[in-house]
């Protein structure tokens, strides 16, 4: 059986490299172009059953010319910001998604995020690069408040970061949680009303999307500071925006957006009172090695089961 690594990066291509034979001897491995644009998968993928995906957009009507394509191994959780797993069940595609991964690595880039909106480390560089002294009065995190919209395993992580720091730590979660050491779960409009951070910590679904609403933005803190390492659409962009220029938001640490690559000129670098990341919250070694593993452990159960 042959599967394909349809945009695998320098990085995850060595690793897939050197695990796949120790760990899929029945399966042939192939690898497409880091770059790779929707329309080249099925040139790329050449009649193979399974395709890994990194974060490249798999339109339904893209995957119904990918001939013999059954299974898509999708390196992460957040596939729906990238193909519809419903409509892809409908013409025969199975997506499977990899959870855990990078639980650490993801809430380390939160709170790194989070530390720079409240301090402005980068803004202070930039300045500094320039020739310029800018001295910045910052924001104590010890004894603020974090409210942490999702609970998963990435947000139980950050929990444990932010108390270790001296945070009080309070989420809202979709579905009902039972408790965890040192974090008080409550109602969103509680959440929002009470918190001096909030960081978003959900999946993109239907019902997700555009969950920080103008109104939830209104309903929060003037000057809260915001972080996502989550997905882009769960916020309303534009209501984002304004809240940035107005001081509803006093900062915002973000390593997701609506468009990735975010484009060149768009609104978000222009304001200063926002730290952009390249969605990079989960790249780090460790992570990308679980990653791999858990990749080519998904396909050795399409391959045993075929």
């Amino acid at each position: 059986m042959r599967a394909v690594f349809v945009d695998a990066n320098p990085a995850l291509r060595a690793l897939a490299e050197a695990i796949g034979p120790r760990a899929l001897p029945r399966l042939e491995l192939g690898f497409g172009d880091a770059d790779i644009v929707p329309d080249a998968l099925p040139a790329a993928l050449a009649g193979a059953p399974i395709a890994v995906i990194d974060h490249t957009a798999l339109p339904t009507a893209i995957a119904a010319r990918c001939d013999g394509l059954r299974d898509v191994v999708f390196l992460g959780t957040g596939a729906r910001s990238y193909m519809d797993p419903e409509a892809l069940a409908s013409i025969g595609i199975t997506v499977h998604l990899i959870k855990g991964y990078g639980d650490t690595a993801v809430a380390e880039c939160a709170i790194g995020l989070l530390f720079d909106a409240a301090r402005k480390f980068a803004a202070m560089d930039r300045a500094m690069r320039e020739g310029r002294w800018l001295r910045s009065e910052g924001t104590q995190l010890a004894g603020k408040t974090l409210g942490l919209i999702g609970y998963g395993g990435i947000a139980a992580e950050v929990a444990r970061m932010a108390l270790g720091i001296g945070m009080k730590v309070i989420a809202w979660n979709r579905t009902a949680k039972v408790a965890a050491p040192g974090v008080e779960f409550v109602a969103i409009e509680q959440l929002l009303a009470a918190s001096d951070a909030v960081s978003l910590h959900l999946l993109l679904t239907d019902e997700t999307r555009g969950f920080l609403s103008a109104a939830r933005i209104a309903a929060m803190r003037r000057g809260v500071l915001l972080v996502n390492t989550a997905r882009g659409a769960l916020v309303d962009e534009a209501a984002m925006v304004e809240a940035l220029r107005s001081g509803q938001i006093g900062h915002a640490g973000l390593d997701v957006f609506t468009v990735e690559p975010l484009p060149p000129g768009h609104v978000l670098t222009m304001l200063a009172n926002v730290t952009l990341s390249a969605h990079s919250g989960f790249r780090t070694p460790e992570a990308n090695t679980r990653l791999i593993e858990a990749a080519l452990a998904h396909c050795a159960r399409i391959v045993a089961t075929t």
